[in-house]
């Protein structure tokens, strides 16, 4: 009798967790949701300074100070000060994309569909036209930790243009024989190039960059993508 109860005390001992391993349970959540809430508050005051006092006025120290944490800290989610230009708009382009992806008109047409897309991130840009002209200047050879996540987002974006290529081309409005994501990245190239364009002052405003400057470089383009 002795030794059953001896075996059950044990038992239940080592089934009961340890205060220790109890501890450790619930501080890895806590942990990772600390690790969020420092990279929100640094990608929130790294937004504010570059727009408060222009990207190139803004040290990688104030944004360590606004945010509340040690400068080392700062470098432990953006590589470099342009790296923080892809952490802060990493999120944005997201959400401009997805919302414009979940609104899309219905029965538009593709070129519509097109320029309603590229409509929602041109208009996230031209939320701080200033910082968005020194992000478009950082992409080019960019390999922070920030800017691989954002081209990786780019690959994505890619695959949703081809993804509407398809299915323009099950409508008939272009020829199936053309490359999908082909087509997808002459497309981004338009758009990019319309970009360039409002951000160099070649086109005065974003609706003037979105039509006629892009409205008719693609409309060109799908012409030569046309159904014959």
């Amino acid at each position: 009798m002795c030794y059953q109860v001896l075996v059950m005390a044990r038992t239940k001992a080592l089934a009961k967790p340890t205060r220790a391993a109890a501890a450790s349970a619930t501080s890895g959540p806590k942990r990772a949701q600390k690790r969020v809430d420092k990279r929100e508050r640094i990608r929130d005051a790294a937004w504010s300074l570059f727009n408060e006092l222009g990207y190139a006025a803004t040290t990688t120290k104030k944004i360590a100070q606004r945010a509340g944490v040690a400068s080392g800290t700062l470098f432990l989610y953006a590589d470099d000060k342009p790296d923080l230009l892809f952490l802060v708009f990493h999120e944005r382009l997201r959400a401009a994309v997805d919302e414009a992806r979940g609104s899309l008109p219905k029965g538009a047409g593709f070129l519509d569909q097109l320029l309603h897309i590229f409509g929602g991130v041109f208009r996230m840009y031209a939320e701080s036209p200033a910082l968005a002209g020194e992000f478009v200047r950082a992409l080019p050879g960019a390999t922070g930790r920030n800017a691989q996540d954002t081209n990786a987002f780019t690959f994505g974006f890619l695959a949703h243009l081809a993804h509407l290529v398809r299915e323009a081309q099950k409508t008939g409005e272009l020829d199936p024989r053309v490359d999908p994501l082909l087509a997808a990245r002459n497309i981004f190239s338009l758009y990019f190039g319309a970009l360039l364009s409002w951000i160099m002052g070649l086109a005065p405003t974003v609706e003037a960059a979105l039509d006629p400057v892009l409205r008719t470089s693609l409309a060109l383009q799908m012409s030569g993508l046309a159904k014959k």
